[in-house]
C-alpha cells in the first residue's frame, strides 16, 4: 500500500511562473493515493486559474481567506489541523519573507503558523534573489525552525538567464516527500560530511555480574545516525550496549564504560564535521570493581563512586572546527538545566526534553524536544516519531554548517 494512501496534504502555490509545475505535483500525488487541498495566494491566480487545481484534486481551492467556507468546517485553521504534510511550491522569495517572520496576511501564511504537520518549501525565483543575503537569512530562519527546505535545481530560468532558482521537477518533489513519510530522506545535503553520533547508556561494572547503568536505549542516536546517513554523511555511531540494529552504511565502535566512550569518540573527533551526543553517558562509576560475584550479606552495603569524565565539556574544549549537539534529558527545570549545559560545556545546540513523559522519555519511539541555540533561538518541536525528529535536528545542522 502507498504511503500516501489516507494522507492530506495542503499544497500551497505562490505567484511565481513555476506555479504551472504544481498541477503535475497534485496529480502525482492523487495518484499515489493523497488528497490533495490547495490554497493559492492572490499572486499565484495570475500563472494558473483555481478552476484547473480544482479538477486535479477533485477538492475546493482556497483562493480568499474571508470567502464562505462550505468543506472544511467553519474556522480559518481547519486546514492547519487536516493536514498531514504541509507543502509549498512554488515558494517566492516574498513568501518565504513573510513565513520567515511569522506573518499571517493571508490563508496560506495563517496555515503555516497554525499547522502542527511537517512544512516543506520549495523556493523558486530568480537566481540574484535567491542569492540575496535578504533571502538566505529568512531560508536559515526557517529551517532552524525545524522547516524543510527542498534545494532549487540549476538551469535556465523564465527569465532568460541561467543559474540556481529552478523549482525541482514535480517527480523529484514527490520523491522526497515520499521518502519523508517513509522515513528515508532523498536530500543529500550531508554529502561529504563526517557525523560522529554517540547512542544508548553506559554500563559500569561493579562486579562480574552486575552494573550501574540508566534507561537509555539508544533509540534516538541510531535514529539521528539512519538519518545522516540516509542524507549521504559518512556516520561514525558509538553505541552503549544494546540490541538495536546498526543502520545499513554506518562504521559502529560498540562500547560498554564511560571510559570506553571517551577514548572511542576522541579517537575519530578531529575528522569529525558535527558531533551529535545524544548517549547518555554514566556521570559516576565504582571506584573499586570487585572481582568476583559480591555475595549478600547482612546489613547495609556502601559503594563509593567516583567521578567519570564530562566528554562533552572536554569536546567542547576541544573543538575546532566541529559543530557540537549535546542532549538535555532533564525530569525538573528542563530549559533551565539546558541552557545551562548549552553555555559551560560550549555546544553550537542542545535538546532538550523531559524523560518524565510516557511518550518522549527513554524507550518511546517518540519524542518531543525545544532546540536551544547558542544564538538564543529557541525552537519548540511537537511530538513526532524520534525518526523524524533526527532529521528535524539534522535540518539544524545543515543549516549552521551552511553558515
Amino acid at each position: 500500500m502507498s504511503v500516501w494512501e489516507g494522507k492530506h496534504l495542503v499544497l500551497g502555490v505562490t505567484g511565481g511562473i513555476a506555479a504551472y509545475k504544481a498541477v503535475e505535483i497534485v496529480s502525482r500525488l492523487r495518484k499515489a493515493g493523497a488528497q490533495v487541498h490547495v490554497i493559492m495566494t492572490r499572486g499565484a491566480q495570475n500563472f494558473v486559474t483555481e478552476f484547473t487545481f480544482r479538477e486535479m484534486s477533485g477538492a475546493p481551492v482556497v483562493t480568499d481567506m474571508w470567502a464562505k467556507v462550505t468543506h472544511h468546517q467553519v474556522e480559518h485553521v481547519a486546514l492547519a489541523r487536516l493536514a498531514d504534510l504541509v507543502l509549498v511550491a512554488p515558494a517566492t522569495a516574498n513568501f518565504l519573507a513573510k513565513a520567515s517572520y511569522g506573518m499571517a496576511d493571508d490563508m496560506l501564511t495563517t496555515t503555516l503558523l497554525a499547522t502542527r504537520a511537517p512544512v516543506f518549501l520549495a523556493p523558486a525565483m530568480n537566481t540574484a534573489m535567491y542569492e540575496h543575503p535578504a533571502t538566505q537569512e529568512n531560508l536559515a530562519r526557517l529551517r532552524a525552525r525545524g522547516v524543510h527546505i527542498i534545494e532549487p535545481a540549476s538551469g535556465k530560468l523564465a527569465c532568460g538567464t541561467s543559474g540556481r532558482g529552478r523549482l525541482p521537477e514535480p517527480a523529484d518533489i514527490v520523491a522526497t516527500l515520499t521518502s519523508f513519510l517513509s522515513g528515508v530522506s532523498a536530500v543529500k545535503d550531508l554529502a561529504g560530511r563526517n557525523i560522529l553520533v554517540t547512542a544508548g547508556g553506559t554500563r559500569e561494572p561493579l562486579d562480574p555480574v552486575r552494573y550501574l547503568g540508566n534507561r537509555s536505549t539508544g533509540k534516538m542516536g541510531f535514529a539521528v545516525a539512519a538519518a545522516a546517513q540516509a542524507r549521504g554523511a559518512h556516520v561514525t555511531l558509538v553505541a552503549g550496549p544494546g540490541s538495536l540494529p546498526v543502520p545499513e552504511g554506518v562504521d559502529c565502535i560498540r562500547v560498554e564504560t564511560a571510559l570506553e566512550m571517551r577514548e572511542a569518540v576522541l579517537r575519530v573527533f578531529d575528522a569529525a564535521d558535527a558531533v551529535i551526543k545524544a548517549a547518555a553517558v554514566a556521570d559516576y562509576r565504582p571506584k573499586e570493581r570487585a572481582g568476583q560475584k559480591i555475595k549478600k550479606q547482612e546489613g547495609s552495603l556502601t559503594l563509593e563512586l567516583v567521578r567519570n569524565p564530562d566528554i562533552l565539556r572536554e569536546l567542547g574544549e576541544k573543538k575546532t572546527h566541529q559543530l557540537l549537539v549535546g542532549f538535555a534529558a532533564e525530569t525538573e527545570h528542563v530549559l533551565d538545566y539546558a541552557r545551562g549545559k548549552l553555555e559551560k560545556k560550549n555546544l553550537d545546540f542542545i535538546v532538550a526534553n523531559d524523560v518524565s513523559r510516557k511518550d518522549a522519555g527513554f524507550s518511546a519511539d517518540t519524542n518531543c524536544v525545544t532546540i536551544l541555540a547558542r544564538d538564543g533561538v529557541c525552537t519548540e518541536h511537537p511530538l513526532m516519531s524520534k525518526r523524524q525528529l533526527a532529521d528535524v535536528i539534522l535540518d539544524h545542522v545543515v543549516a549552521a554548517l551552511g553558515r
